[in-house]
């Protein structure tokens, strides 16, 4: 009788104890959604500022090559790229699970880092049409003084009277610590797409450029 009730005790101790383990183990600090956490996921776009006709897109298409050979030993992900050929800037858009992580890919895979990088959200992407024509604007609000739902809503308007322009928003990029926002989209110039955001919502960008695209 005393034997079984020991048996007893043991048991139901043994079982609490796995409990308390399983809980103290889900609880760890950066179990999920952290920036430590090598198997979670952010978005980030880094610039590369080459110097006005310093760049090729053929150049920067090998490059890219390059970076896909080496990106899941750092657990990155390169999904596309934009070209100015004529002020010599590029700029990736990447998931990863950290900032440092992008640079190390870069780094390894043909050593031209970059000067910034972004950790960015984005819209729901729109189909892109047959032509070319791509323009990449960008907007300096300031740090902390932009919000993810604010340029959602203003990316509503521009699709409002986008057509008005022959305009055609692609995506947006919003990095609400820095304060920026890049906008995608293609046009038949870059006047058409300042003439949408002046009349949807009078939020001029800083910059605009034409680009190509890659991935």
């Amino acid at each position: 009788m005393k034997f079984l009730f020991a048996l007893t005790v043991f048991v139901t101790m043994s079982l609490f104890s796995a409990h308390l383990f399983a809980q103290n183990s889900d609880a760890s600090p950066g179990k999920s959604g952290s920036p430590d956490q090598k198997t979670s996921s952010y978005f980030y776009i880094d610039v590369h500022h080459m110097g006005p006709g310093k760049v090729k897109a053929e150049d920067v298409a090998k490059a890219h090559v390059k970076d896909l050979e080496v990106e899941s030993k750092y657990g990155v992900h390169f999904i596309k790229y934009w070209v100015d050929e004529a002020a010599g800037n590029v700029y990736c858009l990447s998931s990863s699970p950290d900032s440092a992580s992008v640079r190390e890919t870069h780094a390894e895979a043909h050593g031209l880092l970059p000067d910034q990088i972004y950790a960015v959200k984005e819209g729901t992407e729109a189909v892109a049409a047959d032509t070319e024509n791509f323009y990449l604007d960008v907007h300096e609000f300031g740090e902390g003084k932009v919000k993810a739902e604010d340029v959602a809503a203003a990316h509503q308007k521009d699709l409002q009277v986008q057509q008005k322009y022959g305009v055609n928003f692609i995506n947006y990029f919003v990095d609400e610590k820095a304060g920026l926002v890049m906008c995608l989209a293609q046009a038949p110039d870059s006047s058409a797409v300042l003439q949408t955001h002046k009349e949807a919502h009078g939020l001029m960008p800083v910059s605009i450029t034409a680009v190509k695209t890659g991935k």
